[in-house]
């Protein structure tokens, strides 16, 4: 029998794999117990507990191995790009990772010991229950775990809580793959939570692929627990918030994947339905165009949207089997009011917080206007300008340069019967006149009417060309003559060149029509995808935060005066740049520009105008407009994007940006007390320089209710108001981060706060 060498090669990758997580469960409890597995070996050890279709007992026999929980704890820390940024002895500190993996294989863990309720500081206000740190690690190994297993065999239109797949890929297949979009819907669901069924449902859908009951059990205690709450129809997944369970995003993707590959069956069947021919082969030379039926969908978690190009009926019969499978299968609430068919060309669709609306090509990549015509033709004569007048001085160093060497060269001649050179330059001077020659030769070419003046006087009138004269003559003067007039007709007859500049002009008409008549079959047969941000919801959250008074224009906000000057311009610089990615690929994503340069630039220097009881002017000759700042060694820092930086930004298509949700509906105050020296509750941070910060919602302080449309803004999200008036000793390394937006309040112990009066 003959062995795979990469066969031999895994199986003892795994051996040695299992062997170490052996080793290491039969230690005693060390501090330092062993290193964190990489992801590829995780992969293998997964892969070598699947038999007969199934995983079995992950729980016992990958999650509780220390190398792995320690890998989790890597995932969770900010600031883990390298390997050795996690040290054992800050999640020793903490708890012992070998005591949690005995627990969790001896079926011991208790979850309920590991929750915390946060009580809202209003009496009518709901309580929220977070994990612990500890709790948070073995969370995230289960994800780990859970998508090794299912990224694989999830869609490709399933987007959110996989790697690379984000919400700007997901904009760019809409942009890149949809073609001509006639009619779509938008899925939406009742806000409410999981229910026990639903529970039951998705521990079902698991148990088809994973044999392990303790997993069963740990994902049926935290959904007990409260401590892992999927609420379909809200606005808080996948933005950061902290009431958002690290498993919510892969249980909704392994709870959707039915309804997935549904949808894929129906595409699949569609298009075997209707076949993709090549224009040619349908009707050859005729104007008739064929446009097959195509059915699109993206999904990102709960946000689904569907796509067709056919008929209305056709997209009614769909909407039918959507609403059919998600009702029946899944057993979910849809709002059948919101969940209606719109024209993708006469109405705008909002999915994934931007809108969407099927344009014209000419939309998004408009012809040049009358001005833009003459500004490119008036830079096309300034730089024939400016190319005549350095050829003209070209030509002026030339004959200078030249008049200098015969000079020098009838000097020489003059003075004595030979001509010595020091160094030999005859090759450097032949190359020189050589390409001066060239370079005239040319330029000359190029003019018709010079060839033609030079044409008349080298062919016509010369007596070498009368018969009677030329049998009188030496035959090899008149080959030389013949051969020199061939050379004549070859190189300077203008004949041939104006024949050549016809068709070179004739060339370039037929591929300007060509292309003009390519883009009007596109106008009339084509409709693409154009991607808008929603401008009157960015400036009615602009207002609402306080960037902008009634009127529109920039105000401060005096409940940041309380900060430091470099904290002011941090917080003004996570909103803006969040802003800026998560917009970046939108049409209109120069007026998102505007908002960021203008209002936000201006409300953060009048805010420190504020602070310092002085005016604008002397606010910006202090900071200037790109807001620098100096730190303690007296280095100038700039955290807000520059004006020249933002109009350089632009589409970054692959990266998946958080909303600004999170960092608009933040501000974190810092409190001037006398409290001893805490622990920075960011993951795994061991450092005891911290700063009491408190945590103060937008929500709270404007008393407004995020699920009214009407006071808030439709489609923004908002942390949970159980961490309203929190604090939270932060060191300085992550406070800029959570200013910057680098990280979120998902990456922090948020269960840790402080008591301070």
């Amino acid at each position: 029998m003959l062995l795979n060498p990469k066969r031999i090669a895994t199986l003892h990758s795994r051996v040695s794999i299992l062997s170490l997580l052996r080793r290491h469960s039969t230690l005693p409890p060390n501090p330092n117990p062993t290193t964190p597995l990489t992801k590829p070996q995780l992969k293998a050890l997964v892969i070598n507990h699947y038999s007969r279709g199934k995983f079995s007992n992950l729980i016992q026999n990958v999650v509780a191995s220390p190398p792995v929980l320690l890998l989790a704890c890597q995932n969770l820390t900010p600031r883990s790009n390298d390997v050795n940024s996690l040290a054992s002895p800050a999640v020793a500190l903490r708890f012992s990772v070998e005591e949690l993996g005995r627990e969790l294989g001896e079926n011991r863990f208790d979850v309920e010991s590991c929750c915390v309720r946060m009580v809202p500081s209003r009496k009518k206000g709901e309580s929220l229950v977070l994990p612990n740190l500890k709790l948070k690690v073995v969370i995230e190994a289960i994800r780990m775990v859970l998508e090794i297993v299912y990224d694989e065999r999830l869609v490709t239109f399933a987007y959110g809580g996989r790697v690379g797949m984000g919400r700007h890929t997901a904009i760019r297949y809409l942009k890149n793959s949809v073609q001509n979009p006639n009619w779509w819907f938008k899925v939406t669901f009742d806000r409410e939570k999981f229910e026990h069924k639903n529970v039951n449902k998705l521990c079902l859908i698991i148990e088809e692929k994973i044999k392990d009951t303790v997993l069963i059990g740990i994902v049926r205690k935290l959904f007990e627990c409260e401590v892992l709450q999927i609420e379909l129809g809200g606005c808080y997944l996948g933005r950061g918030f902290p009431q958002e369970c690290g498993l919510s995003s892969i249980l909704i993707n392994v709870y959707f994947n039915g309804f997935d590959k549904e949808i894929q069956d129906l595409r699949i069947r569609t298009n075997q339905e209707n076949p993709r021919f090549d224009s040619n082969e349908v009707l050859s030379g005729s104007s008739v165009f064929y446009k097959p039926v195509k059915i699109y969908a993206v999904r990102y978690l709960d946000e689904i949207l569907v796509i067709t190009s056919g008929s209305k009926m056709l997209t009614m019969d769909l909407k039918n089997q959507v609403m059919k499978f998600l009702e029946g299968k899944l057993e979910l609430k849809v709002d059948r009011l919101k969940m209606a068919i719109h024209s993708a060309t006469m109405e705008k669709i909002d999915f994934l917080g931007m809108e969407l609306q099927a344009v014209q090509p000419s939309v998004l990549r408009p012809p040049m206007s009358e001005k833009a015509i003459r500004a490119r033709k008036k830079y096309l004569r300034q730089k024939e300008v400016k190319a005549i007048e350095l050829r003209n001085a070209r030509e002026t160093n030339r004959k200078k340069l030249g008049l200098k060497i015969l000079a020098h060269v009838f000097k020489k001649l003059k003075q004595s019967d030979e001509f010595k050179f020091d160094f030999h330059i005859e090759n450097e001077v032949r190359e020189i006149f050589r390409t001066w020659a060239d370079e005239v030769v040319k330029e000359f070419l190029g003019s018709l009417e010079e060839q033609a003046n030079w044409y008349r006087m080298l062919s016509a009138g010369d007596f070498l060309s009368l018969r009677h004269i030329r049998h009188q003559l030496p035959q090899e003067l008149v080959d030389a003559y013949d051969h020199f007039q061939e050379q004549v007709d070859k190189h300077i007859k203008p004949v041939k060149a104006r024949k050549a500049l016809e068709e070179a002009e004739r060339r370039v008409v037929e591929e300007e029509e060509q292309k003009y008549a390519e883009r009007t079959v596109q106008e009339l047969t084509r409709l693409c995808m154009k991607v808008d941000a929603p401008i009157e919801l960015v400036r009615k959250a602009v207002k609402m935060a306080g960037f902008t008074n009634n009127m529109g224009r920039p105000r401060p906000i005096k409940l940041l005066i309380a900060l430091e000057d470099t904290d002011i311009i941090k917080w003004y610089a996570g909103v803006g740049r969040r802003w800026l990615d998560f917009f970046c690929c939108c049409h209109n994503f120069k007026m998102v520009k505007t908002v960021v340069t203008y209002h936000l630039r201006f409300s953060c220097l009048l805010t420190l105008a504020e602070k310092h009881e002085s005016t604008k002017l002397e606010t910006i000759r202090h900071y200037t407009k790109d807001l620098k700042v100096s730190d303690f060694n007296g280095i100038e820092e700039v955290h807000f994007p520059a004006e020249r930086e933002i109009k350089m930004m632009g589409d970054k298509n692959l990266s998946d940006p958080k909303p600004v949700d999170g960092a608009l509906s933040l501000a974190l105050i810092r409190l001037a007390s006398d409290e001893p020296a805490y622990s920075c509750v960011a993951h795994f941070c061991d450092r005891k320089d911290t700063i009491v910060y408190r945590v103060r919602l937008l929500q709270n302080r404007l008393n407004v209710n995020p699920l009214d449309e009407k006071k808030w803004v439709p489609g923004m999200g908002a942390i949970h108001e159980g961490l309203n008036r929190k604090c939270l000793p932060l060191c300085s390394d992550h406070i800029h981060d959570l200013y910057m937006g680098t990280i979120s309040l998902q990456d922090i112990d948020c269960t840790s706060f402080v008591d301070v009066d």
